[in-house]
């Protein structure tokens, strides 16, 4: 768990091991070829203690990373103390000998980096960015997390309710965590710790001791139990002393470290569970199989077979279940493969008025045919394709590369998998895929689990699952470990750490423009040699101007052009570009409409015609607009059932009422009823445009090769006579409300404060986000600081602003116990109140400049995105040259500047707040608070006007 993942087209890619990229042409017999990607140059050295190094040079970059991997995880947990390995994540983050809680924030958050940690069935992480000269300061730093961790009785406290807070959000407030985090692991594993879910219970948290969390990190944090991963820009000489000098000096305890060694019985039946949760909006179905662990031979062909599975829309489950029978909403699949044998897993979440049997059924079909019959060679290259592009999409930052790293290292047991795991899938046959299927998808022992609302389970049945074992006094520590209590020191005998060395400077991509003769204004920007590209086409106009009740159509609009051409069916077009390594989607925000690509670069002069063709030639078939729209309808109905879910969908009415923005731009369940072909195919010929329209391209593409790839793509789409038809963004009046949407039975409660702020052109812009990177604008902001860190009333809190053309929307947010939310919310306006009260102190202002320029200049260093920024900036009227900008601009912001936009952050006085969560506990203390409360029960709720539905 984190602190705060058809016609083919015959043309394919090759690219070859340190070679240039070739594209080779396929007769239509012929498979595509395969895909493979430049090795990963690391290095690796044990020190003398145990502790393990590896490393990863990139002299490209001005970033870092470092990150420490314990080989301890929830598997690990003591009897009784599920969610233990989970709880010391968060702890790690409090203080040592030399280093005050939430310092390693000041040491990354406040110079333009960030940190996190997860913990997971096999492993326990802890992770920084930062700017690269930092990293002698983050070696020290781990090196005392890993020696010298202070646990005292407060922050043991505090976190373990942060971390009851974060069960709450993850799994009894989400519809479906019930079932993916403690259902499906109960059900499936009957001896082996893996059937705990590492989140936990909040019966065993509650039952865990300070004397637990000591005896867990002595047994368990030590050089010989930790993998040190650092990537990035370093001088591999200085790294190693300083890894010598900081870890080096480490001892290594005597005592052995404990194993799991449990062996899970192999399955010799079939079983089936019937499992219930509240406010759970469309039924679910899940299947589950015994799989080996990820070091077996088996593993690549199991990534396959699942990507074969759901791997993108030209899948056999989305085509299948989704697509064609429109059976289900969404469909799922994984090989959860891990240190010891492990799952593959499949499901679905049913449509409206579908029935898990029903999926069960078509599921049991698609499962059988990959048993009985070997997949095409096409298929098979396709979704070899698909899975490689993804491993050189995570690779474009540093992170993402020590993960793959430690995935090879910790997960499958041997570092050099990092550079072998993309031959053996390249090596999978079609043979290989039906034999794993015939070996492990078996019917005669699975697990199957049909998952429904609460209101349906049989009268006196109890839960079958997830039974809470009894609490234990003490966790006994193993012999001869030593447990002894540290204490941070006073401030003037502390070890500084390291001073940072000279700054390595951040080079920002170089956008190109050039407009075409039809209008269509391209940009193009390169940022690195990774061979990957993203293509945006956006147009400047989107959900603002949807005609009053057609809330959505511009949204409905843009979905609708992958659905078919006149040349090409949605199938067709899915497959075609998911052949070629790529992806294609399509959306609408307020001022902007959308269809991306994202592609290989060898095959983008193959892929990008296709974005042309969907662009340029929608068809707008009904039978596609009534599958989306039922699609968008299920997705509303599982949105309501989730309180941060239904809080977004009201807030727009709440802030802007019956104005432009006043909507979601996805529509309501009312609104998108009414839309028809009509109404599509007019927004489509009033907006979509090449005048109207901006081509971004990024990645590894030369602006002079996308020009030429735009003009013979798009140079002969014909702009229609006369200027683009505008509508004024007209905005509603304003008015504060306090609007309680009843949601029984929910495990959180979600609580938001919002209302107006500026326009991106607005000139104070830059101001304006840092007084509210001030505010919430991160893990060290004043919203976390007062409602997470200081009383553990949620797992996060902050504040952001979506600046649209005319006016801004500003959120404030946390999500709480319900028992809370009328503290949550007067914290949330007591923050708000504060902001412009007095100039923030130099220290925290210049720690929240740092965390947005840092935050801005690791974005725009990939492809999607700088492709995001630039698409952005154009449909916002903001000049390309605002990436040179940006961060100059935020530096020179001082404190009474930053002071003086306060008041621009959000208009105070008409400031609206939104609670959606279980209204019986917490609407008394509410409405003494605030008085007038307005209450809609979530089932009548109606979103076109936040008020109850008649």
């Amino acid at each position: 768990m984190q602190r705060l993942r058809l016609a083919l087209t015959t043309t394919a890619l090759l690219l070859v091991l340190g070679g240039a990229p070739i594209v080779r042409a396929q007769t239509p017999s012929q498979a595509p070829a395969a895909v493979t990607a430049p090795p990963i140059d690391y290095h690796e050295r044990t020190l003398a203690n145990g502790l393990r190094l590896y490393t990863i040079l990139d002299k490209t970059t001005p970033n870092v990373t470092v990150q420490v991997f314990y080989n301890v995880g929830a598997k690990n947990d003591p009897p009784g103390r599920s969610g233990f390995a989970h709880l010391f994540e968060h702890l790690m983050f409090k203080g040592t000998h030399d280093m005050p809680p939430e310092y390693m924030d000041r040491l990354t958050e406040d110079v333009g980096g960030f940190n996190n940690a997860s913990t997971g069935d096999d492993y326990t992480e802890y992770h920084e960015v930062i700017p690269a000269n930092h990293l002698e300061r983050l070696l020290w730093a781990e090196a005392e997390r890993m020696g010298g961790l202070v646990v005292d009785q407060a922050n043991f406290v505090s976190e373990r309710k942060v971390v009851e807070e974060e069960l709450r959000m993850r799994v009894l407030a989400d519809p479906y965590g019930r079932l993916f985090n403690l259902d499906v692991p109960e059900a499936s594993f009957t001896l082996h710790p893996y059937h705990r879910a590492p989140i936990g219970s909040i019966s065993d948290l509650d039952s865990s001791t300070l004397d637990d969390v000591r005896a867990f990190h002595a047994t368990y944090y030590r050089p010989d139990n930790a993998n040190l991963i650092v990537v990035g820009n370093f001088d591999p000489a200085q790294l190693d002393a300083w890894v010598d000098k900081y870890f080096g000096a480490l001892a290594t305890p005597s005592t052995p470290i404990p194993h799991v060694t449990a062996v899970e019985p192999a399955r010799t039946t079939s079983k089936t569970y019937d499992v219930y949760g509240p406010n759970v909006p469309l039924p679910a179905v899940m299947i589950s199989y015994a799989a080996p662990n990820a070091a077996s031979p088996d593993a690549a062909a199991l990534k396959v077979l699942d990507a074969i599975l759901t791997a993108g829309k030209s899948s056999r489950l989305y085509q299948s279940l989704v697509y064609r029978q429109e059976l289900a909403t969404q469909v799922m699949s994984n090989p959860d493969l891990r240190q010891q044998p492990g799952l593959f897993t499949a499901g679905a979440i049913m449509a409206g008025g579908k029935t898990p049997d029903q999926g069960l059924a078509a599921l049991d079909a698609e499962l059988r045919k990959l048993r009985e019959a070997p997949v095409s060679d096409a298929e098979l290259a396709s979704v070899k394709n698909q899975l490689i592009a993804g491993v050189l999409q995570g690779r474009e930052t540093v992170d993402g590369r020590a993960f793959e790293l430690a995935n090879a290292i910790l997960i499958e047991g041997d570092a050099a998998r990092v550079n072998s795991d993309i031959a053996d899938l390249a090596a999978v046959t079609p043979a290989d895929v039906q034999r794993v299927a015939r070996t492990y998808l078996d019917d005669s022992r699975r697990v199957v689990l049909r998952y429904r609302n609460e209101t349906e389970r049989p009268a006196g049945q109890p839960d079958v699952l997830v039974q809470d074992p009894p609490t234990i006094a003490a966790v006994p520590l193993p012999t001869g470990v030593q447990v002894a209590a540290i204490e941070t020191l006073p401030e003037g005998q502390r070890q500084a750490p390291p001073a940072p060395g000279a700054p390595v400077a951040l080079v920002p991509p170089h956008p190109v423009e050039r407009t075409l003769a039809n209008g269509l204004r391209v940009i193009v920007a390169r940022t690195s040699d990774l061979p990957i590209v993203n293509a945006d086409l956006s147009i400047k106009d989107g959900a603002g101007l949807d005609p009053h009740g057609l809330a959505g159509l511009s949204d409905m609009t843009a979905q609708m052009l992958p659905q078919g051409t006149a040349s090409r069916s949605a199938p067709q077009i899915a497959a075609q570009i998911e052949s070629l390594g790529g992806s294609i989607g399509a959306n609408a925000g307020y001022d902007s409409s959308s269809v991306s690509l994202s592609s290989l670069a060898a095959t983008l002069p193959q892929s990008l015609p296709v974005l042309a063709d969907v662009a340029r030639h929608p068809v707008f078939a009904q039978d596609e607009i009534d599958r989306l729209k039922a699609q968008d309808q299920d997705d509303l109905t599982v949105a309501m059932g989730e309180p941060d879910g239904l809080a977004r969908l009201v807030i727009p009415h709440v802030v802007f009422g019956d104005g432009a923005y006043g909507h979601p731009s996805g529509g309501s369940a009312t609104s998108l009823a009414r839309i028809g072909r009509a109404d599509i195919a007019g927004q489509y010929a009033r907006l979509w445009r090449p005048d109207n329209a901006v081509l971004v391209l990024t990645g590894d593409i030369e602006p002079e090769a996308g020009f030429a790839l735009a003009e013979q793509t798009f140079g002969d789409w014909q702009a229609p006579g006369g200027p683009v038809p505008l509508d004024p963004l007209r905005l509603g009046p304003q008015g504060r409300r306090v609007v309680v949407i009843d949601l029984p039975g929910t495990g959180q409660a979600a609580v938001v404060v919002a209302g107006r702020s500026i326009a991106r052109t607005n000139p104070d812009f830059h101001a304006v986000e840092v007084a509210n990177a001030v505010l919430g604008g991160g893990y060290s902001a004043r919203l976390n600081e007062e409602i997470r860190i200081k009383r553990g009333l949620s797992y996060g809190s902050g504040s952001a602003i979506s600046t649209h053309r005319t006016a801004g929307l500003f959120e404030a947010s946390a999500q709480t116990k319900n028992e809370s939310a009328d503290e949550v919310a007067g914290l949330l306006m007591q923050q708000i109140d504060a902001l412009s009260q007095s100039p923030a102190p130099a220290a925290e202002l210049e720690g929240r400049k740092a965390s947005l320029t840092g935050e801005y200049g690791r974005s725009a260093a990939t492809a999607s995105g700088l492709g995001g920024i630039l698409a952005g900036d154009a449909a916002e009227g903001v000049p390309i040259d605002e990436l040179s900008r940006y961060i100059p601009e935020t530096n020179a912001v001082t404190a009474d500047a930053a002071q003086a936009a306060a008041a621009k952050v959000v208009d105070r006085a008409n400031a609206d707040i939104v609670v959606v969560g279980d209204a019986k506990l917490f609407l008394d203390a509410l409405k003494k608070r605030y008085g007038a409360v307005e209450v809609i029960e979530a089932d009548k709720l109606d979103v076109d006007r936040v008020a109850a539905g008649k």
